[in-house]
């Protein structure tokens, strides 16, 4: 009888517990948390700054109120300019190397701001913010969200959104209390710093390098390719669609507390029914971040964009303040979803290798109508009254549900995927 010596079997070893920092490993989860940052800091430290500092920077600078808050318009307009040019740079190079020169130039577009002493130097230096913002706002963190999540990128870009959402609400209250400790010059530089010192080496570490053509690779990358093709049908009805809902929704936020006291409302009611909004807006986005791959990006925005003449449909029959409420739940869930529509539909309707130039080319009318939104609301209401001016946000709506489900049937017609000659 033989004794058979069995191999001693090692025990086996406790797994190891998941570290709760092993989402950050995900270069798409790294790049989405890195780009919020970096977004709330760009939005909040130039757009929205002179909601809180405006008009400490009028009376320093001996500026009327109103020019002062054209600084952001300023800012707006050379963004759009500045918006098409950079999209071949993007197509060609990434996202990543104009976002990391375009966060120090905001910075010293800030420096330049706190150092203002008049109305040249002061409008000088949003010129000078609308070139960064068109390097590294909104437009140029959706493209490098894309380089990095690939097909994955509509969630990503979801979250992306859903963060932005958070910018008034975190960077008023730290502006104030800011202003206050330390003036609206410091509050000023020390976003500039922020902006140097973490916005510029988030970009630089996080975001995608491209890969470099391999020895073997180069004659064929040496050989022209032609770029991916826009269908000039569909971007048109794109941007008219986009630039008419950013107009009205824009101009309309001006003007919506003041239409509800129009209608009866006193001021606290007036309030609450707004404040409403914004609460309906996180909850649009959350639609869209959890149902984005169950539903089609452009029928998702298709029932956002038909929810908007609705809710002024409300408001223009109701004076109560349940409709005033139902309103707002209506108004601000349709803007919530458009705002992370108009950052994933481009990624359905046109092709992935086109998406850079395509979203860069949709920010011109976007950032056109943002900025003209405002001064044409305002000059409304003081020329027509408050109800002029929701008649003009109802009729925009119109079109811009129009122009998509115009999109949708040259969709359906073309099966989608299909290219016409025309190309842009």
């Amino acid at each position: 009888m033989f004794l058979l010596e069995w191999p001693l079997v090692p025990a086996c070893r406790p797994l190891p517990k998941p570290s709760p920092f092993m989402p950050f490993r995900s270069p798409t989860v790294r790049a989405v948390a890195a780009l919020s940052a970096t977004q709330l800091i760009g939005w909040g430290a130039t757009f929205w700054l002179p909601a809180v500092t405006g008009p400490a920077m009028a009376g320093e600078l001996g500026m009327a109120l109103p020019m002062v808050m054209a600084g952001p318009t300023v800012m707006l307009v050379v963004m759009a300019v500045a918006s098409w040019p950079l999209g071949g740079v993007f197509e060609r190079h990434g996202a990543r190397p104009v976002m990391v020169a375009a966060s120090p130039l905001g910075a010293a577009g800030l420096a330049l701001l706190g150092l203002a002493g008049g109305p040249a130097l002061y409008m000088l230096a949003w010129v000078v913010l609308g070139l960064a913002g068109a390097g590294m706002l909104t437009t140029p963190a959706q493209i490098a969200v894309t380089e990095i999540a690939g097909d994955k990128a509509r969630p990503a870009l979801g979250v992306l959104i859903l963060a932005g959402g958070l910018t008034s609400t975190i960077v008023w209250p730290l502006s104030g209390l800011l202003q206050a400790a330390w003036g609206w010059r410091a509050t000023t530089l020390f976003y500039a710093g922020l902006m140097l010192l973490v916005s510029t080496p988030l970009h630089w570490v996080v975001l995608a390098r491209r890969p470099r053509a391999r020895p073997g690779e180069r004659s064929a990358a040496a050989a022209p390719a032609e770029p991916a093709a826009i269908d000039r049908p569909r971007f048109v009805l794109l941007a008219v669609g986009f630039a008419a809902n950013g107009f009205f929704t824009w101009g309309f936020a001006l003007t919506i507390i003041i239409l509800f006291e129009a209608g009866g409302l006193d001021h606290a009611h007036a309030l609450t029914a707004a404040a409403l909004i914004g609460i309906a807006q996180w909850a649009g986005r959350m639609v869209d971040v959890l149902g984005g791959r169950r539903w089609p990006g452009l029928a998702t925005g298709l029932a956002a964009a038909a929810l908007f003449p609705l809710s002024f449909v409300v408001l223009l029959l109701s004076r109560s303040f349940a409709g005033a409420l139902l309103f707002a739940a209506l108004y601000g869930m349709a803007s919530g979803i458009t705002a992370v529509v108009r950052a994933t539909l481009p990624l359905q309707i046109f092709p992935a290798a086109a998406y850079a130039r395509a979203s860069a080319r949709l920010a011109v009318p976007l950032n056109l109508s943002f900025a003209a939104a405002p001064p044409a609301f305002a000059a409304i209401m003081t020329s027509s009254g408050p109800h002029a001016a929701l008649w003009l946000a109802f009729a925009m709506s119109i079109v811009a549900l129009a122009a998509l489900c115009g999109l949708w049937l040259l969709r359906g017609r073309t099966g989608g995927a299909t290219r016409p000659p025309e190309t842009c």
